[in-house]
């Protein structure tokens, strides 16, 4: 089976602030952004727990209150713009090889759920591990569900998935394949027989000790 990270790996970019920019507008999302500034700073600098503090803030201020069907709804609509838009085609070429032997696909991302779950439809991966929005009553909370999906909770979702499938535990599991491009993707890639960094960084990239995507897709072609 193969997992793949979504921003920066199946796409160009990040897709969070542009998300909430379809949700509320340009200008509040730039004055949340600015507001929270500091927060996005050590989230930069240090990753881990500062990162998912960042963006629960930024969630708080320009989700909470909000109807959660009406985000998604906006959400199905970001989700097939952003992918039309950002799509990488050399790794959306590596998932539908994945597809094509009959692999199990799954999305893992720390984006929200709302719309990486539509992203994954339209990829035809078998499920889509990402992080969830909270929602009482109808309305978003501007808080996680559970923990922020990225780091040691991106393995630990997928571990979940596996169990839930019967593909681990008492047996053998299948072999996975890991592609990612950063920091958040490095517990997950550790953790898999054939860990790929997907970025564009090379030596200088996070995830420089793990094979590039080139040369995995150059070794599988036949001879």
């Amino acid at each position: 089976m193969a997992a793949f990270d979504f921003d920066g790996t199946l796409t160009r970019g990040g897709s969070v602030v542009p998300f909430l920019v379809s949700v509320r507008g340009l200008l509040p999302v730039a004055l949340a952004v600015l507001a929270t500034l500091p927060h996005l700073v050590r989230a930069a600098l240090f990753s881990g727990t500062a990162a998912d503090r960042s963006k629960e803030a930024l969630f708080a201020r320009l989700l909470a209150g909000l109807p959660a069907d009406r985000v998604d709804a906006v959400a199905a609509d970001f989700a097939e713009h952003h992918l039309a838009r950002r799509i990488r085609p050399e790794v959306r070429d590596r998932l539908d090889w994945h597809r094509k032997l009959g692999h199990r696909v799954v999305v893992v991302s720390a984006s929200p759920e709302c719309y990486v779950k539509v992203v994954g439809e339209l990829l035809g991966a078998d499920a889509v591990l990402a992080t969830r929005l909270g929602v009482g009553g109808g309305i978003l909370t501007g808080h996680y569900e559970g923990r922020n999906c990225r780091g040691a909770e991106k393995y630990a979702r997928l571990a979940g998935w596996l169990r839930s499938e019967g593909l681990s535990g008492g047996g053998a599991q299948p072999t996975l394949w890991a592609y990612g491009n950063g920091r958040g993707d490095l517990r997950l890639l550790s953790a898999a027989d054939h860990g790929v960094d997907a970025s564009r960084l090379g030596r200088l990239g996070r995830l420089r000790h793990f094979p590039p995507l080139a040369a995995v897709v150059a070794a599988s072609r036949p001879a």
